[in-house]
């Protein structure tokens, strides 16, 4: 699945052209590395995104093309 979609479904990013914002400007990294929008998501990968002076990392535990807003949680595990 592709990093913008993901960051949506998952709810980390609240919408998909903000999530592709973050990742043009360089503030999404997957597995210590910076990501474009268009990067493959994949299980166990580790997303770092930097919100201002915060900086939020999770882990992929799933990927579903849709997900209600208790079930996004699961998507992802903090680090």
């Amino acid at each position: 699945m592709r990093l913008d979609k993901y960051l949506k479904v998952s709810r980390l990013i609240k919408r998909r052209t903000v999530a592709n914002e973050a990742c043009d400007a360089g503030r999404v990294l997957i597995n210590g590395k910076v990501a474009k929008a268009s990067a493959d998501v994949k299980v166990s990968d580790i997303i770092e995104i930097g919100f201002g002076t915060r900086t939020v990392k999770v882990e992929v535990v799933s990927i579903e093309e849709t997900a209600k807003k208790d079930e996004a949680k699961e998507m992802y595990r903090y680090l």
